[in-house]
């Protein structure tokens, strides 16, 4: 679990990033959550667009992908959302120590 400080530290890291995932018409399947453990074993911190065609909101999507892949939540602006996830073997965020 991230506190304030620290997700205010990856939410300014976010900010340059692209979106690399779409969250669609078809909702979030096992093969999306793969996707999405792998982007985050590898990056750490990734962001994710959900399309005007899905019947999930942002905070429904990030908050179902989240939990399917035991990631934090970092932000929700719009339509887009950003997780964070340390990562096991590829480790390249350093977060602020937590007070």
């Amino acid at each position: 679990m991230i506190n304030s400080k620290q997700r205010a530290y990856l939410r300014g890291l976010a900010n340059r990033e692209p979106a690399l995932y779409q969250v669609g018409k078809d909702g979030i399947n096992d093969n999306m959550v793969a996707l999405i453990l792998d982007a985050l074993e590898a990056r750490e911190l990734i962001k994710v667009h959900v399309l005007e065609n899905s019947m999930l909101t942002a905070r429904e999507a990030a908050g179902e992908l989240a939990e399917a892949a035991s990631a934090d939540v970092v932000q929700v602006i719009g339509n887009k959302f950003v997780l964070y996830k340390e990562s096991e073997e590829n480790k390249k965020i350093e977060l602020p120590v937590k007070s």
